[in-house]
């Protein structure tokens, strides 16, 4: 009896359309796009002027796409610019989640690691609410743990500050030890731990968020007000978790837009416990004065400036975020 044949084998995309081909209709389909997005520009500055002049201001200053267009779909049709512009603060400043006087964990204590990537200021930092607690609530209430036991002179640096506040410190290996370290420092109003700065594509990024999961520590992620927008986002995808408090907004003296990490904490939900602006311990490190804040963020960009947007540049920064239409629905 003869064997059934065999059906004959699954083409592939490649093999039903060659990838030269595939890369064409990508490269058509993204031109047709952006001029979609001049035409939808143009009627939007027509019937939206105010709309879009406002998105372009935002753009300016360095909010994203997604979050200038969602900050604007609500905004009401009937406003002038300078009113728009006034809704729109306030919008921005109701998505900003931040702790006040009655929230500073200075005062509540606790345990806390600050985590984040390297050279954003954990160290400094760390000393900088070290010697913040100390001026309330005295040394002995106080102390240091480090789990950087790779970078040169890192356990070193934490001890000279130490030293200085009369704050004792302690350098822990692994979870056993933190584990341990902590049993120990139980009676302290507040136990800070400066963690390893390491990259967030590093795989030993999980496993440093478990370990301080499983000692049952509190986490403040540390941001930079330099960094790009995207790079901001891989940061905070990569230390979320149920254990982390807030986050830290760092170097905002060097900033020249508070708008693009504003942006990442708001989009994130992440709630703001304290910005820092200088290497001072512990006078650069303050709770975060909102109207501030959102002065820097919507702070107007200069005409000569080579980052301000000018012709349909809005909307094909738009188009490419997937967002087409000003006033309708995404694209």
């Amino acid at each position: 009896m003869q064997a059934p044949a065999s059906p004959p084998p699954r083409r592939t995309e490649a093999d039903v359309v060659p990838m030269e081909v595939m890369e064409e209709i990508r490269s058509l389909r993204k031109m047709v796009e952006q001029h979609l997005a001049g035409f939808a520009w143009g009627e939007a500055s027509r019937s939206e002027p105010v709309k879009t002049d406002v998105l372009r201001q935002m753009l300016d200053a360095g909010f994203s796409p997604q979050f200038s267009r969602d900050l604007l779909t609500d905004l009401p049709v009937e406003m002038d610019a300078v009113q728009a512009m006034a809704w729109v603060k306030g919008a921005a400043d109701r998505a900003l989640f931040t702790i006040g006087n009655e929230g500073d964990i200075v005062d509540r204590g606790g345990v806390y690691a600050l985590v984040g990537p390297t050279g954003v200021g954990k160290t400094t930092t760390t000393a900088k609410l070290a010697a913040r607690c100390v001026l309330r609530h005295g040394p002995s209430k106080v102390a240091l743990v480090t789990t950087d036991g790779y970078r040169i002179g890192a356990h070193e640096q934490l001890r000279i500050y130490g030293r200085i506040l009369g704050v004792s410190v302690y350098l822990v290996k692994d979870a056993v030890e933190l584990r341990q370290t902590l049993k120990e420092l139980q009676h302290k109003h507040m136990v800070l731990i400066d963690t390893m700065g390491m990259s967030q594509k590093d795989k030993l990024v999980p496993e440093l968020t478990d370990m301080l999961a499983g000692c049952d520590v509190q986490r403040l992620l540390l941001l930079s007000s330099t960094s790009r927008g995207d790079t901001l986002d891989d940061v905070v995808r990569a230390y979320e978790g149920d254990n982390l408090a807030g986050c830290i907004l760092t170097k905002i003296d060097e900033a020249a837009t508070l708008a693009t990490p504003l942006d990442v904490i708001m989009r994130h939900g992440l709630k703001l416990h304290y910005v820092s602006n200088g290497q001072r311990v512990p006078e650069d490190l303050h709770l975060p004065n909102r109207g501030y804040l959102m002065h820097r963020a919507f702070k107007d960009v200069p005409e000569s400036s080579p980052h301000k947007h000018t012709g349909v540049e809005p909307a094909l920064m738009m188009a490419n975020a997937g967002m087409v239409s000003v006033g309708g629905r995404r694209g």
